[in-house]
């Protein structure tokens, strides 16, 4: 819960009420009650959102039992794989949480945020939107779609008093295993390193402010514009070499 939960706390710092979910055995009991020392409300849901059953059942008590003006889309997995050896459990996962899950929420919940506006809405993307990846082929396709779809949304939305933000963060020391990973990719791979708190202060600010899109950091603007005027062509051979060599250790891992 690296982002989710300093997100938690950026909003907590802003006198906000907050409703959590996250996989059962997550903390979150822990979690909100250390929110709620900040002198804001805190509850929680437990859901898989992979599942659709709990996904709707979760959408269905939130609507019923609270006034929702804000909702955060962060829930998301990935990882590095060579696609042929993928198992389809692993290749699902990311699809089901990643793009459903998120579509979903967004879709059952919109008509809450209509009833309490002016309302929020941030959809979690990441730096990794900006360029496809070798043997992440899924991960950063996932994240194309939050993009592009966020875009349409607040197309839509425009008028409405629902505002729909997206966020791109690059890589975040969230736990010891990430980095581990991050530590290993060398001076390129540190480039856009951010603290998931100040990634967290940086995005709710700027959805504040109903800025679209959200760039935390001044190495992962430069990180922005470098893919932009370099072709895919170049970028993506260089990415690609860089997570095989780094994270790709045996078949099928």
């Amino acid at each position: 819960m690296g982002l989710g939960r300093e997100l938690a706390f950026e909003l907590a710092r802003r006198k906000m009420n907050l409703l959590l979910v996250s996989l059962p055995e997550e903390g979150l009991d822990d979690l909100c009650r250390d929110l709620k020392k900040m002198g804001v409300k805190a509850h929680y849901i437990e859901a898989d959102l992979t599942s659709k059953k709990e996904l709707l059942e979760m959408t269905e008590t939130v609507k019923k039992n609270y006034r929702v003006n804000m909702l955060i889309n962060n829930a998301g997995v990935g990882g590095s794989r060579i696609f042929e050896n993928a198992d389809i459990t692993y290749i699902d996962s990311i699809i089901k949480l990643n793009i459903r899950a998120l579509v979903l929420t967004t879709r059952l919940l919109l008509p809450v945020l209509k009833e309490n506006t002016p309302s929020y809405i941030l959809n979690v993307s990441s730096m990794a939107s900006f360029s496809p990846i070798g043997f992440k082929t899924i991960y950063p396709a996932s994240k194309v779609f939050v993009d592009y779809f966020t875009r349409g949304l607040a197309e839509e939305l425009k008028g409405s008093g629902v505002f729909a933000s997206v966020v791109h963060p690059g890589p975040m020391k969230t736990n010891r295993y990430v980095t581990s990973r991050i530590n290993k990719h060398g001076l390129f791979g540190k480039m856009g390193v951010l603290p998931p708190e100040k990634v967290a202060k940086i995005a709710v600010s700027k959805m504040f402010k109903k800025r679209f899109s959200i760039l935390a950091g001044t190495a992962n603007r430069f990180n922005y514009l470098l893919m932009k005027i370099i072709p895919s062509w170049i970028t993506l051979p260089v990415l690609t070499k860089a997570v095989k060599k780094k994270e790709i250790t045996k078949k099928g891992q």
